[in-house]
């Protein structure tokens, strides 16, 4: 019976898995942490929410940097351009 409970319950996570599509880096990290505390003391739902945490937060920063060094490089083109005299202007 216990089996046939924690198939159900992970096939329920799975089949919710697309609508938590903005938890990035959250699954990853949960699945290390899960394993990580289980082998320190049997603590794996504990290491996998601070596992999950600690990714998503990772995932973010990544984003945030990613997301600035694309303005930038879109900033310094636009420079660039109006310095030569570029224009978008219709004629």
């Amino acid at each position: 019976m216990r089996q046939i409970t924690a198939c159900l319950a992970i096939s329920v996570c799975l089949a919710l898995l697309p609508a938590v599509g903005y938890a990035k880096g959250c699954l990853k990290g949960a699945a290390v942490g899960g394993v990580v505390g289980h082998v320190a003391g049997h603590h794996a739902v504990l290491g996998a929410t601070a596992g999950c945490v600690i990714e998503h937060h990772r995932e973010k920063v990544k984003d945030k940097a990613a997301r600035q060094n694309a303005q930038a490089q879109n900033g310094t083109a636009a420079n660039d351009a109006a310095h030569r005299g570029d224009r978008n202007d219709a004629k």
